[in-house]
C-alpha cells in the first residue's frame, strides 16, 4: 500500500470521524486509531439512529454518578482496561447461536479477537492489544457502548 492510499484512508477517517480503522490481507496489516474530542464524540453519536440514542442515554449518565462511588468501584477491577475504540454496540460473540469470544478467566495472547462493537451496521472486531487474563467484563452483550468506555479487565 503506498503512502497517498494511506492519507486517502485518514482523510475518510476524518470526514466520517472514525477513530479506528484495520485493514488485513496476506502479508500486510494496516491498523489507524486516533482520539476523539468530546465534540467529535457528539457529533458521531448524532448520525447514530434515532432508537440509539435513548439507549446510550443512560450509559452516558452512568459516569456523572461514578465519581462518588468511585472507591468502591476501584477495587472491584483487578488489571488494565481495554477500552472501545469507537461508538457503537457491544458484542460478545460474531453470531447469537456462537459462544462468547472470552470469559472471565480466559487466558488471551496479542491479536485475539474479544468482542465486536457494531457502528454504523459494520462488525468491528477488537482485537487484544496485549496478553494476559481477563479478569472482568464491565460491559453487558448487546449494550450501546462510547469511545474509551471500559470493555474488559485484563491482568
Amino acid at each position: 500500500m503506498e503512502l497517498k492510499d494511506i492519507r486517502k484512508i485518514v482523510e475518510l477517517m476524518n470526514e466520517h470521524e472514525l477513530s479506528y480503522f484495520h485493514l488485513e490481507k496476506e502479508g500486510f496489516n494496516l491498523k489507524l486509531k486516533k482520539g476523539l474530542d468530546a465534540d467529535a464524540v457528539s457529533a458521531a453519536m448524532a448520525r447514530i439512529p434515532a432508537a440509539a440514542p435513548v439507549a446510550a442515554a443512560p450509559v452516558a449518565a452512568a459516569p456523572a454518578a461514578a465519581p462518588a462511588d468511585a472507591g468502591a468501584a476501584a477495587p472491584v477491577a483487578d488489571g488494565e482496561p481495554i477500552t472501545s475504540p469507537m461508538v457503537g454496540t457491544f458484542y460478545r460473540k460474531p453470531s447469537p447461536d456462537s459462544p462468547n469470544f472470552v470469559e472471565v478467566g480466559d487466558k488471551i495472547s496479542e491479536g485475539q479477537t474479544l468482542c465486536i462493537i457494531e457502528a454504523m451496521k459494520v462488525m468491528n472486531e477488537i482485537k487484544a492489544e496485549r496478553s494476559g487474563t481477563i479478569t472482568a467484563i464491565e460491559v453487558d452483550d448487546a449494550t450501546p457502548v462510547q469511545f474509551g468506555d471500559t470493555l474488559f479487565t485484563i491482568k
